[in-house]
């Protein structure tokens, strides 16, 4: 009977074990799909974070189809892209006070609209595909021009430049001017 015990218990024991193991690795988010990403950089003094999730074009039309112009999109995948400075700065002409800011854009054709957004740690998209932001809770809001690449972007990556703060992915670049 002993024996007995000793072989569940330790069949529970490797179970628990396993079980652990795999929620482990499901949480780790450098497994996903679109897998976490950083770009950081000075820009007059001020320390600028974008703090994102990386998907790839894989063959599919980004701009115009996957993300629909006139659509808000949550400028990444997964959680809501977070965009942190550590000083008060201006972005397209307008003040943003130091702080941790949900970023989301609305893409068109010619020019998107950009939205930082003071709601953070929610995850993109809410249930049916409407990206997750709130906006009463944008902080500032423009427009900048969008540029056609002539070299396809695989990944979207940022860019933290002393012009500003560049998100670039597909064919398309936009330039958000930071002073």
């Amino acid at each position: 009977m002993k024996t007995l015990s000793l072989k569940v218990f330790t069949l529970f024991i490797i179970g628990l074990v396993s079980i652990t193991s795999l929620k482990a690795q499901s949480t780790d988010k450098s497994k996903r799909p679109s897998p976490p990403a950083t770009a950081t950089g000075k820009i007059d003094g001020a320390t600028i974070t974008v703090d994102y999730s990386s998907p790839s074009v894989r063959g599919r039309k980004i701009f115009g189809e996957l993300e629909a112009y006139g659509k808000v999109w949550r400028a990444g995948a997964n959680e809501a892209t977070i965009i942190t400075t550590d000083k008060d700065i201006t972005v397209g002409g307008k003040p943003l006070k130091a702080g941790k800011y949900s970023f989301f854009v609305t893409p068109n054709e010619t020019e998107w609209t950009v939205f930082f957004n003071s709601e953070t740690g929610q995850w993109g998209t809410k249930e049916g595909g409407v990206t997750n932001m709130d906006a009463s809770k944008t902080v500032v809001s423009f427009n900048v021009p969008v540029k056609k690449l002539d070299q396809l972007v695989e990944k979207l990556a940022y860019v933290v430049s002393d012009k500003g703060i560049e998100l670039r992915w597909e064919k398309s670049s936009i330039l958000i001017e930071v002073k």
